[in-house]
């Protein structure tokens, strides 16, 4: 399918945005996760102002990369693709039939588990630490849909080279 100007520059915007906020999640998540995030990790929040600061970039950015690919990427990507754009479980029915992701089910557990980690952040440290911790456990499957993506749309021409 041939796509137009503004929606190939928009694509090759949204791929430079995944990119680099992979990379600030992959940042936090290391500084975050240098040991287990446990409960008592979780209690300690209210005193430890900065590890505070970082659960929360940890949050936000890992909402934010799936925002970004889920609601934005997604899409866009389809809609270049020529695919008719649905709700957004079709899509992400469709991206996995793609082989965009391993499974729209998981990523249905990751917006669950953002939005938990969201609320239940002040509540219970015993929830929110197991919540930080999967979560921490799904960023090699959110990078992985990133450069499923990337790879693909490189291989389309949809982006230029590598950064």
């Amino acid at each position: 399918m041939k796509l137009g100007h503004e929606q190939l520059e928009r694509l090759r915007f949204l791929a430079r945005v995944v990119q680099r906020e992979q990379q600030h999640l992959l940042t936090t998540d290391q500084r975050v996760f240098n040991e287990p995030f446990t409960p008592a990790r979780a209690r300690d929040l209210a005193e430890k102002v900065d590890e505070a600061e970082r659960v929360e970039a940890f949050v936000s950015r890992f909402g934010r990369l799936q925002d970004t690919l889920g609601d934005k990427l997604l899409p866009l990507y389809l809609e270049a693709l020529g695919e008719h754009v649905g709700a957004a479980i079709d899509n992400l029915d469709r991206a996995e039939k793609l082989g965009l992701m391993p499974s729209s089910d998981d990523w249905l557990a990751m917006r669950k588990l953002r939005n938990q980690m969201v609320h239940e952040y002040i509540e219970d440290p015993a929830t929110l630490a197991d919540a930080l911790q999967t979560g921490h456990e799904f960023v090699p499957t959110l990078q992985s849909v990133v450069q499923a993506f990337l790879t693909d749309m490189r291989a389309r021409g949809w982006t230029i080279a590598e950064t």
